[in-house]
């Protein structure tokens, strides 16, 4: 009965450089080839990287996929790598319009192309917009192993692909996937995965990319599932890895045994099935790889610390910039933000600037100057008071005028630092003060990436302490100042301010915005919750009034199940307002 050697490379791939991920997926299959792999996967849309948006409507961006397509089955064949099937996910183009398309390439040449059937059209996803689905299904026979291939969101639909390959038959189904991060989505992702093995009759091997593409971060988390709910093996989080094993498929499942001897179509509901014959006959029995124990999933803090370093790092470094920086206030938020940065990367490309107003507590300047040293970044101290007298002088400010051009006298130093040095400028805006609208536009907002914008105030909090005791447990010095973390939060734009001035307890708030945010529960269920009418009120006026301020907030790593820009997007010209009738 048959065996086969799989290798799942769950690999870092970038947008638009169609020749980099070329060149990565031949070195990943040599890699792969050489631990002895008969059959190679990539995840979704790896050469042309994921999200591609409307680069998929560029007729010239889908024919270069193409050319490297047929220029890497060349190069694998070349590279001694032709015996194996290595399963591409790429952009295709015919005349049904635009395609998310895997090719099956071996021996120099492209054997079958599956399309997309399911194509999601929520949250963050538009890919009813760009691409066309597609109805066949190949199946190839590699070694006697039947193998059928499904992208992504056809295993989240019922009755998909998945239901017909176990109609009509296969040993092995393999998912390249795009599948990005949010917090807790590997509860709802694994039983998933379990269940669609089930459904098939046959083992799924599942890919996933990992890294990120503009706000979206992609964990990784590949694995293999077993027909009878076993993961049996499982990649880490947040890593390039290759994970090769071993599937011996006489346990169940379909064998060669239980379909057509000779290929040829079959009909299924809403799919046609093409069987491709590549190797009819097993392997001889060899001695499989000692399988390895599947990775543990990281808890809560910690995966949530990882998707935002990676989701930094990524954004920084796949657009060309060596080093960051933004203002060092001696609050929790940037002090958070200066630690994703040094660990993202390295605390040589921080740089941190202090910009000490009248207004500034000794304790705030203190304590930026303590963060930097606890990191070991780079650091200088640029007062504002003299920016800020020429408007005052000049222009009469008082009141919130006076108090908001501080802060805009804070952006422009930061990005004419960025103009003369070549940072990037780092926005330190966490959810819950986006939500609200409690930021300054062009002051605190500026920059071109926004690292903790879909973290709430609370969830801030309870990540420096993380960080702190992660740095004790590995006998480091914790790199975030306790009196960051527990002194009262305040912006310091007048004397003695907190933001309790001006805002609700945040760990009510939080929970208020969660509902109406996360959840798009209305003011009555609001109410119905628990939450007193004018606390409801109050909040829900702020969050519509701001949605202006957001709209025009740098982007930033998504790891909620909304965030702004991507997944919630609101007009700004909006006279509804849910309030009490």
């Amino acid at each position: 009965m048959p065996q086969l050697r799989i290798a799942l490379a769950q690999v870092n791939a970038c947008v638009g450089d169609i020749a980099g991920n070329g060149s990565m997926v031949l070195d990943w299959t040599r890699r792969a080839v050489q631990d002895g792999a008969h059959l190679v996967v990539f995840p979704e849309m790896m050469l042309s990287g994921y999200p591609v948006e409307d680069l998929a409507l560029r007729k010239s961006f889908a024919a270069a996929n193409l050319a490297e397509l047929e220029a890497l089955a060349r190069r694998l064949q070349d590279s001694g790598c032709g015996d194996a099937l290595v399963v591409v996910g790429h952009l295709d183009r015919d005349d049904e319009g635009p395609r998310n398309s895997a090719s099956l390439l071996y021996g120099g040449e492209i054997v079958a192309t599956y399309h997309k059937h399911h194509l999601p059209n929520y949250g963050v996803f538009d890919e009813a917009r760009y691409f066309a689905p597609g109805s066949t299904l190949p199946i190839v026979r590699l070694h006697g192993v039947d193998v059928g291939v499904v992208i992504c969101e056809d295993i989240w639909q019922n009755g998909g692909p998945v239901t017909a390959l176990g109609k009509v038959g296969v040993d092995l189904v393999v998912c390249l996937n795009g599948s990005p991060y949010e917090r807790a989505k590997d509860d709802v992702r694994t039983p998933l995965v379990t269940r669609r093995a089930a459904e098939a009759g046959a083992p799924i091997a599942y890919v996933n990319l990992v890294g990120a593409q503009d706000e979206l971060v992609f964990d990784g988390d590949s694995m293999v599932a077993t027909p009878d709910g076993e993961i049996i093996t499982r990649a880490p989080q947040f890593t390039e890895h290759l994970m090769v094993l071993d599937l011996d498929l006489t346990a169940g499942g379909y064998t060669s045994t239980t379909v057509p001897a000779e290929p040829g179509p079959m009909r299924t509901p809403a799919f046609d099935v093409e069987r491709i014959v590549l190797q009819p006959e097993p392997l001889p029995r060899y001695e499989p790889l000692a399988a390895l124990p599947p990775a543990e999933p990281l808890d809560d803090a910690a995966e949530v610390w990882s998707a935002l370093v990676t989701g930094l790092r990524d954004y920084v470094q796949k657009n060309g910039f060596r080093s960051v920086t933004f203002g060092f206030s001696g609050g929790i938020d940037s002090a958070v933000c200066a630690a994703l940065a040094a660990d993202a990367l390295g605390a040589d490309a921080v740089h941190g600037v202090s910009m000490p107003s009248n207004y500034s507590s000794e304790h705030s300047r203190s304590d930026a100057a303590e963060l930097a040293r606890r990191i070991g970044c780079h650091f200088e101290v640029h007062p504002i008071p003299d920016m800020v007298d020429v408007y005052v002088r000049g222009l009469g400010l008082t009141g919130l005028a006076e108090e908001n051009v501080q802060a805009r006298c804070r952006g422009v130093l930061l990005m004419a630092l960025s103009n003369q040095r070549g940072h990037l400028v780092l926005a330190t805006g966490n959810k819950t003060e986006l939500a609200v609208g409690y930021s300054t536009i062009y002051g605190d907002a500026v920059g071109a990436f926004a690292p903790i914008k879909d973290v709430p105030k609370t969830l801030v909090w309870k990540l420096a302490k993380w960080r702190n005791a992660d740095a004790e447990k590995r006998g480091e010095v914790p790199p975030i100042p306790e009196n960051s973390i527990t002194k009262a939060p305040s912006a310091e734009l007048r004397p003695d301010q907190v933001d309790q001035d001006s805002l609700p307890e945040y760990d009510v708030l939080d929970v208020v915005l969660d509902g109406y945010v996360e959840g798009d529960r209305s003011y009555a269920d609001l109410i119905s919750d628990g939450f007193e009418a004018e606390l409801v009120e109050r909040v829900l006026q702020m969050v519509d009034r701001a949605e202006y301020k957001r709209r025009q907030y740098p982007p930033g790593t998504k790891i909620t199940f909304k965030a702004f820009g991507r997944d919630r997007r609101l007009p700004l010209t909006n006279r509804w307002r849910e309030i009490a009738p």
